[in-house]
């Protein structure tokens, strides 16, 4: 076999391909065997049919199609293994020469990685946040703790933001009844924004027992985009009633004897998830650096896919359908045309940052360990709130489990630079980047102190979905 790399651009190559009819005897014989399968030739059993009679019955051509369909990916990727070549995403063959008992010819148009030339980096320095808790987010910190433990009481009295409500909903679109947008028994926390815009207005003043109609804009199934007249029905109001933020509180709800000895345990966890948090503003800001030094030539399909992805994740509420997402978008004051500007923009941005952070780590000779892949598998099994197991079982099945590995390389590339940064707060101090990203020696440890960041972050807002939900 003869291969060829041609260059078209700096993200994009053709392969052409020349295979002797010799080195496809292999797939002749398995052609032979597979259709021999499949072709009842009286005097002989299923599969013993010879060549020449198989192709005298059914002729040649069934014959070199099975051939050439094997043949053409296999001998593209031997060709791109000899050539050394980076593809991005799938090809696009085209057969140019095919001679029976002679030549098969093919070329293969596919994206690749472009060449990239990281500049000095000695020179990179960012300023991130101070860390300052103020009393006010003590207190709010301290309240959310109490909501855990308040109780709800009936109150006999018109609907107020903040309460706590039981409601029944009906909508029509056109004089015609949407089941999907019914219900009954809702709870619902006025001004909470969890349900569709317009509700909380309706209800507020409302009493137990009393209706409002308005009209808004559904924003999933089946009517997705229209207007409906929705119909909310006001069964019953409660208030949170909070437990006093005594030491009696502190016993009943931590470890602690104290409320002052619990203020100070919070005020301490603010301020490490604040230090966590000055970690992943280093990193956002040596990558936003990393990106305006570094010209990174993006390949079009490449982008094009990560646009799709974009889209289909967005438009999976409207049954995947885009123009009920638009009108959806516009009904709440969106504007379609800046949508799909900006979902080009953050996949193009996207699609640099992999290839500028995979060109880091083949300089910088990054590896990834078992037990590093295992950690991320494990903290992104609890965020789908899966098994490991389960969660490797649909990676493998979705073909992800590349994916996996390759961010948690470019997680521990992007580390490795911000290290090498010059970080400092508002007020001037130098951070310890040991702290935040590990010491030189362990770029695991600086992978997983930006993680904790993402999990800190995380585990904030995931506890003011607890509160809510305690709601």
């Amino acid at each position: 076999m003869k291969s060829t790399v041609e260059q078209l651009s700096p993200t994009r190559v053709k392969i052409n391909v020349e295979v002797p009819f010799d080195e496809l005897k292999p797939n002749f014989d398995r052609a032979y065997s597979k259709i021999a399968q499949q072709v009842r030739i009286p005097g002989f059993r299923p599969g013993k049919a010879p060549a020449p009679v198989l192709e005298s019955r059914i002729g040649r051509a069934p014959v070199l199609d099975e051939v050439v369909n094997e043949a053409i990916p296999a001998k593209y990727m031997e060709a791109v293994q000899t050539g050394d070549v980076r593809t991005l995403g799938q090809p696009e063959f085209e057969i140019t020469k095919l001679e029976d008992r002679d030549v098969l010819e093919f070329t293969a148009e596919v994206d690749v990685r472009p060449e990239i030339t990281i500049p000095d980096l000695d020179d990179l320095s960012v300023t991130v946040s101070d860390v300052e808790v103020t009393d006010e987010e003590v207190g709010e910190e301290l309240d959310n703790l109490r909501a855990r433990f308040g109780t709800l009481a009936g109150v006999d009295r018109p609907a107020a933001h903040g309460d706590f409500t039981s409601i029944d909903l009906s909508a029509t679109v056109d004089g015609q009844e949407v089941s999907e947008a019914s219900t009954s028994g809702l709870s619902y926390e006025i001004g909470s924004g969890q349900l569709i815009d317009g509700i909380d207005d309706a209800l507020v003043g409302l009493s137990e027992g009393e209706s409002a109609t308005f009209t808004t804009n559904l924003l999933a199934g089946e009517y997705a985009g229209k207007e409906a007249e929705v119909t909310v029905t006001l069964g019953s109001v409660k208030v949170r009633e909070l437990p006093e933020a005594d030491d009696e509180f502190a016993q009943l709800a931590s470890e602690f004897d104290t409320i002052d000895e619990l203020k100070a345990d919070l005020r301490e966890r603010l301020g490490r998830s604040k230090r966590m948090q000055q970690g992943v503003e280093a990193r956002d800001k040596v990558l936003e650096q990393l990106l305006e030094r570094v010209d990174v030539p993006v390949p079009e399909k490449v982008l094009q896919g990560e646009i799709d992805n974009a889209k289909h994740e967005a438009i999976h509420p409207y049954d995947h359908d885009e123009e009920a997402y638009k009108k959806a978008l516009e009904a709440q004051g969106g504007d379609p045309e800046a949508w799909e500007n900006e979902v080009r923009t953050e996949a193009e941005k996207s699609v640099r940052t992999q290839l500028l952070l995979d060109t880091l780590a083949d300089e910088k000779d990054v590896q990834v360990g078992d037990q590093e892949l295992t950690e991320r598998i494990i903290y992104q099994a609890q965020r789908f709130g899966v098994s490991p197991d389960e969660y490797i079982q649909r990676a493998q099945q979705s073909g992800q489990l590349g994916a996996i590995f390759a961010d948690v390389r470019r997680g521990k590339a992007l580390a490795v630079v911000v290290r090498g940064a010059t970080v400092t707060d508002e007020s001037g101090e130098a951070l310890d980047l040991a702290e935040l990203f590990g010491e030189d020696e362990s770029e695991a440890e600086a992978d997983d102190a930006a993680t904790g960041a993402d999990e800190a972050q995380e585990d904030t807002e995931a506890g003011e979905q607890d509160t809510s939900s305690d709601k």
